[in-house]
This record gives C-alpha cells, structure tokens and sequence, in this order.
C-alpha cells in the first residue's frame, strides 16, 4: 500500500506513524502552496510551552504558486534562530546531541527550494529511524487516488493535537514535568528523546 501526502518540515510524529505496512511515500509535488500547514514548519516543545518553527517563503504565505516553485527566503535569519530553538528545548534530551551536527549542517545548506530541504530532512529522518519505504513523487496534481492512502492536507497546525487522550506512543519529554505530556510533535522531538528506539516506539 502507499501513502501520498504533502511535503512537510521536521514533520509531525503522525506522519511516521501512518507509513507503517507502507511501501511507498508519495510526496504532492503539483499542489498550491498552502498556508496554515506543516509544509513549512514544525512544532516543538521548549521551556515556555509549544513552540511554533516556520520556515519564511519567498513572497509570503499568501502566494498560490506550485509547491515545487516555492523559495525559501533567507532574508531572514530562520536558520540561527531554528537551530536557538533547537539547543534551548533538547539540550538536555538523551540523544539531541548524536543527531545535532547533521540536523544544523543540513539547516546551513541553503537550499533554494522548501521542497529541497523538506526532501534532505526526510531521508536523514529515514535513516536515524530505519524506515525502508520507497521516497517518490506524484506525476501530476489529482483530487484522489484509488492505490493510496490519501493523507494530504489531514494533520494540521489547528487539529494536530485533537487525539491527545488516546495518543501513543508516550515517552518522556525534556519539559514533561512542567507541560504535561504534549503528543504529536515534530519527529524530532521523539528522536532527541529516544535516539534508536524512536523506530520500535513507532
């Protein structure tokens, strides 16, 4: 079975959880640009609370050009402040530390397209996870599709929490103590966690 979705940054630990028993991960590549969406950011959890990260765009949120064609603005300073964020919220998770080089490294390449990068962040997550699904493309943009699960456009910024009772998997958070357990983060919030056993919680 595959799973077709939009692309996403750091995305929500649900996306890796809906890949189970998953061939294939189709990423939407003839969509609109979407506001609102984790195309271009993620949630994490800091000292204070949820923190939203948001990777700028060239010509603002409010453009309805092809996702493909969408341009990262590096206008301003997302990446120093991404990683700040970064370091402040998982400083003191276990394994924040095996994965941090690679994760800021990547975040410094400058790539020109949010797909670009969106695309580099998920192999790299693919691989700290061992998930073997095949990575590919759609061909063109289409309403439905009857050979796969269509996942586009279901979790979202406004509803990404809505489960919170029933959430699994749970493990223990940097700032638990002080927030209560907060579900379906970005993936990296799982990963900083749990390091190898993120990919048997899942």
């Amino acid at each position: 079975m595959n799973l077709i979705t939009e692309t996403q940054y750091f995305p929500p630990i649900s996306a890796f959880k809906a890949l189970c028993n998953k061939t294939h991960l189709i990423l939407e590549q003839y969509e609109a640009f979407q506001k609102m969406s984790f195309r271009n950011r993620c949630v994490i959890l800091g000292a204070n609370g949820l923190i939203s990260l948001t990777v700028p765009i060239v010509g603002g949120r409010e453009q309805k050009m092809p996702i493909s064609d969408v341009e990262i603005d590096y206008g301003q300073p997302w990446v120093r402040s991404h990683i700040r964020s970064l370091e402040s919220a998982y400083s003191k998770a276990p394994f924040y530390h095996y994965y941090k080089d690679e994760i800021e490294n990547m975040l410094s390449s400058r790539e020109k397209y949010l797909l670009d990068i969106n695309l580099k962040l998920l192999h790299f997550l693919f691989k700290a996870l061992t998930i073997n699904t095949k990575i590919c493309f759609t061909s063109q943009f289409n309403l439905s599709y009857s050979d796969a699960v269509d996942a586009r456009n279901t979790v979202l910024p406004k509803n990404f929490q809505q489960n919170k009772d029933n959430w699994q998997p749970k493990y223990s958070q940097v700032f638990e103590n002080k927030w209560g357990f907060q579900p379906n983060l970005s993936i990296l919030d799982l990963l900083f966690c749990e390091g190898p056993n993120a990919a048997n919680l899942l």
